[in-house]
């Protein structure tokens, strides 16, 4: 299980690079629709460039055959787990603080159990535990920011992370449960479709297929909002959020996932998200010279993160 965890770990550190780069390009006026689908607009020739890298020509087809074999599975929970996802971040970064849209975000950590129970899996109460009280942390670090907001539109922002947070995971899991038991038990499982491939287990090829996935979904919202076209400066700032949260810490974070042999230890991957708040108010603070938390801030930061290392202390 240290494993899983020292993996996700890094992915929290690469993942944090969206939250201070997305705060960034807001501050700077840039529409947050750009922020979100170049970002995978990027990811896409990367993500090619890498399979052709590492697999020659056979490697990038049998990838496709993939997709190929499975659209409609690909391209929902491409939608759902980048799509719908990231659209409620970066359109959270608009509304608050870098350090607090991560902290919110943590909330993810509670969705996932909820996910899990959903589509048949249980996670042992302790791990239940650990997860509220990370929940604890992330209600605190909400509260500082209501008390000092000028207005009600920090709300929104939180209402946004919330949808992404129960979206992220319930994109993963349906990938998991493809690879280890789709098409078995009732209801939902039984609907999911039963891909038994080896190369959904490095973590490229996934974050692959869910990229080609969410094309349908950052197609449709370019053209729903129809926002003015991005600067320069955001379109490098999103190539670097591509980069490093997109294609690093997303192959990482699916790649620990993939490792995972129980419900809790997939909770306990999950729940090393919670890092991204230290790493992005660090980033922030250092490149953005935000503000430091206050006292209900700081005890939220630390609930949280005591809540990750509790997961790791009291493995099963």
């Amino acid at each position: 299980m240290a494993r899983l965890l020292i993996l996700g770990a890094m992915a929290a550190l690469f993942f944090s690079s969206t939250f201070v780069l997305n705060r960034a390009m807001s501050l700077d006026g840039g529409p947050w629709v750009w922020s979100a689908s170049l970002r995978y607009a990027f990811m896409l020739p990367i993500l090619v460039a890498w399979t052709l890298a590492s697999g020659g020509v056979r490697g990038l087809r049998d990838t496709l055959a993939l997709f190929a074999a499975h659209p409609l599975f690909w391209t929902l929970a491409g939608s759902v787990g980048f799509g719908v996802f990231y659209a409620g971040v970066t359109l959270a970064s608009v509304f608050s603080p870098g350090w607090v849209v991560a902290t919110t975000w943590q909330v993810t950590i509670l969705c996932s159990p909820v996910v899990l129970a959903l589509l048949g899996r249980r996670v042992p109460a302790k791990g239940l535990v650990f997860t509220a009280l990370i929940f604890a942390g992330i209600v605190l670090v909400n509260l500082e920011q209501a008390r000092s907001a000028a207005d009600v539109g920090s709300l929104w922002g939180v209402a946004a992370v919330l949808v992404a947070a129960f979206a992220y995971p319930l994109g993963n899991q349906l990938v998991w449960e493809a690879r280890h038991g789709g098409g078995r038990g009732k209801g939902l499982l039984a609907r999911i479709p039963r891909i038994d491939q080896p190369a959904l287990d490095a973590g490229r090829a996934p974050t692959l297929l869910l990229t080609i996935g969410s094309i349908p979904f950052w197609i449709a919202l370019v053209a729903f909002t129809q926002p003015p076209p991005p600067a320069t400066g955001q379109i490098v700032q999103t190539a670097l959020v591509a980069l490093f949260s997109g294609v690093v810490a997303t192959t990482l974070f699916l790649r620990a996932r993939s490792l995972a042999k129980s419900a809790y230890e997939l909770a306990a991957t999950d729940a090393t998200q919670s890092l991204e708040v230290v790493f992005s108010l660090l980033g922030e603070t250092l490149l953005l010279a935000g503000p430091w938390p206050g006292i209900l801030g700081a005890a939220g930061i630390a609930l949280a993160v005591a809540g990750l290392v509790l997961y790791v202390c009291r493995q099963v």
